[in-house]
């Protein structure tokens, strides 16, 4: 049975969710960071409370046990949500999985712990109204404003993930057709749907960058598939510049609501649902591999709570 250390053996894992099933540098970071904080934890309780850093002994798989799990839970529990922990879990789960697979232990140890019973919480999502209110206030007096104003109705209107709107290229778009090429989770492709004020939005955007006449635009070509959403330096926008972009919107726009980029994927599944619309399109739509997944878009807003209330109840 191989020997090598757990944080040799971490990395091997975390180089496989890469070239095997495709995650992105985000998701094997976050699982990275999660195993070798366990990782410390398990070979000096100090280091994990950032103690201490040096003189770290060498921790082996087959030491770990349930019962090392159970106190790794516990340090963290008073300190992280219920939905940290089980993030947490999910990540050792896969982890020791991973070693059962290639004969490096005979069990999961993470098999025996049972994942803690999530609060359950509704994703923060835009009403119409404020939804409709963002999008209009945005200024697209310029090529930057029509990019914004793009941005925002692509994801209103498709709800895909905002990783997926930024690797965006131009070609991924076929506006004939009313869809865009999207690459999601494990580097599957699928087909969205996307609205025509998107389409128009996007079309406004890349107009503007072929009037310009920018030498620099002009290497790159506006017909060649590259990016679809540029900075100002004609580079892919990133998903962290999306975010402080819609921060600053949503201040300047003056709403109450505080939304990331996702809660307009949440807004999106909200609206679609509470308008009607089946919940496996809605699934199907999100890209979501687990019906389960996207049940959590099905509560309703409180307006149709009252609305049903005034016109059912007897005595109100």
């Amino acid at each position: 049975m191989n020997r090598a250390p757990l944080k040799t053996l971490i990395r091997s894992f975390v180089e496989s969710l890469t070239s095997e099933k495709g995650y992105s540098g985000h998701t094997c970071r976050a699982y990275l960071h999660d195993l070798e904080e366990f990782s410390s934890f398990v070979a000096d309780g100090e280091t994990a409370r950032g103690l201490k850093q040096k003189n770290e002994k060498a921790v082996w798989a087959n030491e770990i046990n349930a019962l090392t799990i159970r106190s790794y839970l516990g340090f963290l529990y008073k300190k992280n949500s219920k939905a940290t922990l089980a993030r947490k879990l999910s990540a050792l789960r896969s982890f020791f999985k991973h070693l059962v697979k290639h004969g490096l232990i005979q069990e999961n140890p993470a098999d025996w712990i049972q994942t803690p019973k999530q609060d359950k919480t509704i994703p923060a999502y835009l009403s119409v109204d404020d939804m409709f209110r963002l999008l209009d206030f945005i200024k697209v007096g310029d090529w930057i404003g029509l990019r914004n104003r793009a941005i925002f109705e692509t994801l209103y209107s498709s709800g895909i993930r905002v990783s997926e709107l930024a690797g965006l290229n131009v070609f991924d778009m076929d506006p004939g057709n009313g869809t865009i090429r999207v690459l999601g989770k494990g580097n599957k492709e699928r087909i969205v749907p996307i609205g025509k004020k998107a389409i128009t939005a996007v079309l406004a955007y890349r107009n503007e960058l072929r009037t310009r006449g920018d030498k620099f635009f002009a290497q790159t070509g506006p017909e060649k598939n590259g990016p679809l959403f540029l900075n100002k330096s004609y580079k892919r926008l990133t998903t962290r510049s999306i975010a402080r972009i819609l921060e600053k919107l949503i201040r300047e726009c003056g709403l109450l609501a505080t939304v990331s980029p996702h809660g307009l994927r949440h807004t999106f599944a909200t609206h679609m649902l509470d308008a009607g619309a089946d919940l496996r399109t809605v699934q199907e739509l999100l890209g979501h591999k687990s019906l389960s997944t996207t049940q959590k878009y099905t509560h309703v807003s409180i307006d149709k709570l009252m609305e049903t209330y005034d016109k059912a109840h007897p005595r109100r």
